[in-house]
């Protein structure tokens, strides 16, 4: 039997698990999926050693860049990207060799198209993590201007107090990459001037529980298109299981 995990901290509501037992016992695959919550990323090369039979790793909030000093090869997306969500561990020579790759990039490229037409041409992108980098990677793949907002202005150079109500009213692409809004902090959101938002703003937002955030809810509000990252996952996770069965 082939053993596959998750690796984050907390993973008490993750995503992953449920997806890839489902997957395993519909296609009728011998492999189990267990959530591996450790409190530091350090963790990770003992845990690779303890379990032999490991082929694969998807890596969550906070440890996507940090992962990356442990990998012997990283792909080229995830480098352009500097995050990693994606371990495929294989033997060469006797060695164990983990491989890094960033499938979150076609994973929000590719729910986020149905959305967009030749219009969009600028985004705002809150926050500035791990999955803010593939946002920003896919937005540049799809040839969207964007600009960052976090709450630390070197970081970004804007800041969410930066955010006037004409930003807001003439953006055409909002995504939230912050975990704001998740499961059990769901009466959080990013701190915007909602009531600016118009009709024609499309808004994304990476948490997909619960199904409709605070962050979504304010902008269908305000007649603005929205749309979770449940699809994103579903997309990234298939790209993954791709890389394992390679």
């Amino acid at each position: 039997m082939r053993r596959y995990g998750l690796i984050g901290y907390p993973l008490e509501h993750s995503f992953s698990k449920d997806y890839f037992t489902a997957k395993f016992k519909r296609e009728k695959i011998d492999a189990v999926y267990e959530n591996f919550s450790i409190k530091s990323v350090d963790e990770m090369p003992s845990l690779v050693k303890k379990y032999p039979d490991l082929k694969g790793l998807n890596v969550t909030l906070p440890y996507k860049t940090e992962v990356m000093k442990y990998l012997d090869l990283i792909d080229e997306k995830a480098l352009r990207v500097g995050a990693v969500n994606v371990i495929n561990i294989s033997i060469k020579a006797g060695k164990r060799i983990l491989e890094g790759y960033n499938t979150d990039v076609d994973g929000f490229v590719l729910s986020l198209k149905p959305l967009i037409g030749r219009g969009i041409t600028r985004a705002l992108v809150l926050g500035t993590g791990g999955a803010s980098r593939a946002v920003q990677a896919g937005l540049d793949d799809l040839g969207i201007k964007y600009s960052l907002v976090s709450r630390d202005k070197e970081k970004t150079g804007l800041t969410y107090r930066d955010l006037s109500d004409e930003m807001i009213s003439s953006c055409q692409l909002l995504v939230n990459a912050t975990p704001l809004g998740m499961f059990p902090n769901t009466e959080s959101a990013p701190d915007i001037p909602y009531s600016s938002l118009k009709k024609d703003c499309i808004l994304f937002d990476l948490v997909y529980n619960p199904d409709r955030s605070r962050f979504l809810k304010l902008g269908q509000e305000r007649g603005c298109r929205i749309k979770n990252g449940r699809e994103m996952l579903h997309i990234q996770a298939e790209k993954a299981w791709e890389i394992w069965e390679r």
